[in-house]
């Protein structure tokens, strides 16, 4: 008689499965709010739109979807080397939130995908407890998501993550760059660090080259390779609503919004300017975290090479009309967001130049 298989044998635990949406159900209802109107578990989420307390307007009129996709990449490397996974979620919610505040618009929904080789109730719960950790901060509901048990894709130990962001933003207070103008004031927003770019070139250079491992105390960072390194990606999402708030997109006082992610602000910042606007950058404007100068010590790397990789301390920027730059600096700083003044836009090529 041929031998009898079941799911579990190719690989797939449907009981461990069942434990692990048990695990992580509370840390989705905990991101939830009155929008929300069904619980977790069912095939697709119902969130509503039509409720009087908004962030910029009582009741939306004309409103526009706002959506993005991101992942955390390599740094997911970083977290299976120090055995800990509860923080690479926050980078997920960031990599994709921040990207939908550019438009103007307001993060309301996050979905996640995890794929692992095999099911671990006590890893997709660390996983998701980041993810719920990072919405909480972006003030959006973890709606649901998805976890795919790859056994032939993935080998022990590996996993990849994947985000999806809705948001949403009226159509006439949508910010798209086109009217920046000459004299503008670009604001450098502080990251936490590296954020969750550039992690390929980090590896490469922190352990083929200089042969560090994640546990080695650098005194230049006062802290471990590690602990450095998986530092979450700052989110922006309040202090930068507050500034939106306070100061209406239909008085065009904020001209432009970049997230500052692979490519540097050489590559991120033109992305937002009109054809006929460039960017000077001013070098020595902020301060550079250490673990950049320490990462470009110990590879080598060129000045260009740097800029383009990484944020070098600064996540995320604003282009403001220059008559409220330093009161926008001011409101940023105290709401605990270090914040620069690092250039300004003149008439050219739309483009990044140093000065």
């Amino acid at each position: 008689m041929a031998e009898k298989l079941t799911y579990r044998d190719a690989g797939l635990d449907l009981d461990k499965y069942e434990q692990t949406l048990a695990g992580i159900a509370p840390l989705l209802r905990r991101t939830h709010t009155p929008h929300v109107l069904d619980g977790f578990g069912g095939f697709a989420s119902l969130f509503s739109i039509d409720y009087d307390r908004w962030l910029f307007a009582k009741k939306y009129r004309r409103p526009v979807i706002v959506t993005c996709t991101d992942g955390v990449g390599s740094k997911l490397k970083i977290a299976a080397m120090m055995n800990k996974h509860d923080t690479v979620g926050i980078d997920l919610v960031a990599m994709s939130v921040n990207d939908c505040l550019c438009t103007g618009g307001e993060p309301l929904i996050f979905l996640d995908y995890i794929a692992m080789p095999q099911d671990d109730p006590e890893l997709t719960r660390a996983l998701v407890q980041g993810i719920s950790d990072g919405c909480l901060e972006a003030d959006c509901s973890l709606t649901g998501g998805e976890t795919a048990i790859l056994p032939d894709f993935y080998q022990p130990g590996d996993y990849d993550m994947a985000g999806f962001c809705v948001g949403i933003v009226e159509r006439d207070r949508i910010i798209d760059g086109k009217n920046v103008q000459v004299g503008d004031i670009v604001l450098g927003l502080a990251s936490s660090g590296v954020h969750s770019n550039g992690y390929s070139l980090v590896r490469k250079v922190v352990f083929d080259h200089a042969r560090l491992k994640v546990h080695d105390y650098v005194e230049d960072l006062g802290k471990t390779v590690g602990e450095e390194l998986l530092t979450p990606t700052r989110i922006y999402a309040r202090p930068l609503k507050a500034i939106l708030r306070n100061y209406p997109v239909k008085r065009r006082v904020v001209r432009a919004l970049a997230h500052i992610t692979g490519g540097g602000l050489v590559d991120n910042i033109p992305r937002v300017l009109p054809k006929d606007k460039r960017v000077f950058l001013k070098r020595g404007s902020w301060p550079i975290p250490p673990v950049f100068t320490w990462l470009q010590k110990l590879g080598n790397i060129p000045q260009e090479e740097m800029d383009r990789v990484f944020n070098q301390g600064i996540g995320f920027v604003m282009i403001v009309a220059e008559y409220y730059a330093k009161s926008i600096q001011q409101q940023l700083t105290k709401d605990g967001v270090p914040t620069f003044i690092i250039g300004e836009v003149r008439a050219g090529e739309a483009g990044v130049e140093w000065y």
